[in-house]
């Protein structure tokens, strides 16, 4: 998705500084800038490679993160600090970081992608993702609320499944939980024919670099946009709270 969005605003004439662990070729329009975004001497670094080369952003786009598949009561600690440095906590400090670059009052942007998760309640064992999403929704809206009085615009594009590489980790993730897992194991297995079916409908991460493209062109954007909303997770929410449980208990129980 990333890629896909810096190509996109390198191509329609925005000069990109593509800030990753990896950082990618550089090429007209776009400069790589390896940056860890959980580390702040790394992003503190960022800001000055960005800083030698303007003195103003005119927005922030937000693409970084990881997905997490576990029970609540096995993960390790670890990994559910992990989820939320990355998460939420990357865009808290690279906010932090380079809003004295942010042109004030001349319609900045910054946009973070959350997902269609984080108006829902979370499946099993996708909790810790759903959570951490959602934490980055509500963020979000906090960090409108205040930046609107320096004129700076804050927007989230809530995407449901996307034909990328995150994908392939949820199912290697859900293969080894299946494995490894003391409580659920039965369940698991249940699960995973789920998970199979909500992701089977996919977007190509061009379609997150369009979506992301009209936001940022927009002169008022909302707060919130959808794509790729899943039907069956639709229709799930609309359920009873009480009445998702039952569903679920009955369709994962052994």
């Amino acid at each position: 998705m990333g890629r896909a969005t810096v190509d996109l605003f390198a191509k329609s004439g925005y000069r990109v500084f593509a800030l990753d662990r990896i950082a990618c070729p550089a090429r007209d329009n776009v400069i790589p800038i390896q940056t860890d975004v959980t580390d702040e001497s790394s992003i503190a670094a960022a800001l000055e490679a960005v800083s030698a080369e303007t003195s103003e952003l005119c927005g922030i786009i937000h693409l970084a993160g990881i997905y997490l598949l576990d029970s609540l009561v096995e993960m390790p600690p670890s990994e559910f600090e992990r989820a939320f440095r990355v998460n939420l906590g990357g865009a808290f400090l690279i906010n932090r970081t380079f809003l004295p670059l942010l042109q004030k009052g001349a319609n900045a942007k910054i946009i973070m992608l959350t997902s269609e998760l984080a108006v829902r309640d979370p499946l099993p064992f996708t909790g810790l993702y759903g959570i951490t999403k959602t934490a980055l929704d509500k963020y979000a809206y906090s960090l409108r609320m205040e930046l609107q009085l320096l004129g700076i615009s804050v927007s989230v594009l809530r995407a449901g499944a996307v034909d990328t590489g995150m994908l392939g980790e949820s199912t290697r993730q859900l293969d080894h939980f299946c494995r490894d897992t003391k409580l659920y194991t039965c369940n698991a297995e249940r699960f995973k024919q789920i998970v199979n079916g909500v992701e089977a409908r996919r977007i190509p991460p061009a379609k997150i670099a369009e979506k992301l493209y009209k936001i940022f062109s927009a002169k008022r954007p909302k707060f919130a946009y959808a794509i790729n909303r899943n039907f069956l997770l639709i229709l799930l929410d609309r359920f009873p709270k009480s009445m998702r449980f039952w569903i679920i208990k009955k369709v994962l129980s052994v």
